[in-house]
């Protein structure tokens, strides 16, 4: 892994939030799209950003694409980094909100790799 392609990932603030996000549970496109209010071609732009920088993976399930983080001694080291430095802080404690509520009402997500309730255990600690 290229130490300069990594923060050249998370340099952009959308991409940060992104990867916040994937700290969660593994997201469909839709997902980003929803919580992030931006277009197909923005997500998938940044998320391939992602994937260069080696942060990110993707799985293809018919015409859905999932994205998550990639399972690396770095990546765990940031994952760390970023839940106890980024996680309670704005945007990033709204998007998680957003995430919530709209896995909660139903929507799109239609990941196995990991358990809706993951998510929803961890936001609820936070309120």
């Amino acid at each position: 892994m290229n130490i300069h392609e990594l923060f050249k990932g998370l340099a952009e603030p959308t991409r940060l939030r992104i990867v916040v996000l994937l700290l969660e549970r593994e997201l469909c496109v839709c997902d980003l799209m929803a919580v992030l209010r931006l277009p197909q071609s923005t997500i998938s732009r940044h998320m391939s950003r992602l994937k260069a920088a080696g942060l990110a993976r993707d799985r293809r399930d018919g015409k859905w694409v999932y994205y998550r983080l990639e399972e690396s001694a770095v990546v765990n080291n940031l994952r760390s980094f970023l839940r106890r430095n980024f996680a309670d802080a704005e945007p990033y404690t709204n998007d998680l909100m957003m995430l919530k509520k709209y896995i909660t009402d139903g929507q799109c997500t239609k990941s196995l790799h990991m358990p809706r309730r993951a998510i929803s255990h961890r936001t609820e600690a936070r309120t």
